[in-house]
């Protein structure tokens, strides 16, 4: 893979993870189906990844994958949350709330792996905690935009454990091989629950969870792999930061789902302290021990 088509897939990987809000919404099923579907839709399409690729790392043992189990539960309720949120306030604030992940990766991994936090990563919290005020209007629990905000926020917290246990638990594993690992886990887990509904799932909705699953998990987590043997991580990290607005661009355009101008200072100042969180990590030295 060259860079520019390196740049290209990364790309299209962040506008499909962008995507997933957008097919949420137009899925008519409840969250817990969702989840359901997009899990079991993403577990064959990483089989078929899996073999058609050549393996990049060691096969999981069975402490690692107890491990990606428990990130298959995080995972799940990620998602879980955040189709709730897309349900409850739309795509656009769902998605600017989950975009506060960063901010709680820098806290949490002070806590965890007992990091260093620079001041500039506790401004970049600081902005984004403004970025969130200004995103709602009003914070009133019982208004849904509110609701809304809290379940994205919700997601973002859930999804920076899920990213910190990857990074304790998966060095050296097969990128596709944790993916599979942790979507099998939320198929077989929520399976009891929306199985019983499958039937009565009408056919359009199977189609934009299939697309869910095989186009905004499977290929773009493949796309994005594949990204990062050729690009480096804070350009990634960039690009990626871009989900939002690609989310909120074709929310505007398909759902009339138009942001405020308070909407767009929010979301600016979140991306943008993503963005600086990112390159902030990026630009870190290596821990002792650590390659």
């Amino acid at each position: 893979m060259t860079p520019r088509t390196a740049l290209l897939s990364i790309h299209l990987g962040a506008l499909m993870f962008g995507l997933s809000g957008i097919f949420g919404k137009l899925a008519g099923s409840a969250p817990l189906m969702i989840t359901f579907g997009r899990g079991a839709f993403a577990v064959a399409i990483l089989l078929l990844v899996a073999l058609l690729l050549p393996r990049s790392g060691e096969r999981p043992d069975w402490r690692r994958c107890l491990g990606l189990a428990a990130g298959g539960l995080l995972l799940g309720a990620h998602w879980l949350t955040f189709f709730i949120a897309v349900k409850v306030a739309g795509v656009g604030i769902a998605t600017l709330g989950f975009a506060s992940f960063p901010a709680f990766t820098v806290l949490l991994e002070g806590v965890l792996f007992r990091e260093r936090t620079r001041p500039a990563e506790y401004a970049m919290v600081g902005l984004v905690c403004i970025g969130l005020l200004l995103v709602t209007p009003s914070f009133e629990l019982a208004s849904t935009a509110t609701n809304g905000l809290l379940y994205g926020v919700l997601s973002g917290l859930l999804f920076a454990l899920v990213s910190l246990l990857n990074r304790a638990v998966t060095r050296g594993i097969d990128p596709v091989q944790s993916a599979l690992w942790q979507n099998l886990t939320i198929a077989l887990v929520l399976l009891p629950f929306a199985g019983p509904a499958v039937t009565s799932v009408p056919p359009r909705d199977w189609l934009w969870i299939a697309l869910l699953g095989v186009l905004c998990t499977g290929l773009a987590h493949s796309l994005f792999v594949a990204s990062l043997k050729v690009l480096k991580a804070r350009t990634t990290s960039v690009i990626f930061a871009l989900e939002p607005v690609y989310g909120i661009a074709i929310a505007w355009w398909l759902f009339a789902e138009q942001p405020s101008l308070r909407m767009l200072a929010g979301g600016a100042l979140i991306i943008v302290a993503s963005i600086v969180t990112s390159r902030l990590k990026s630009s870190s030295p290596p821990e002792p021990g650590v390659a």
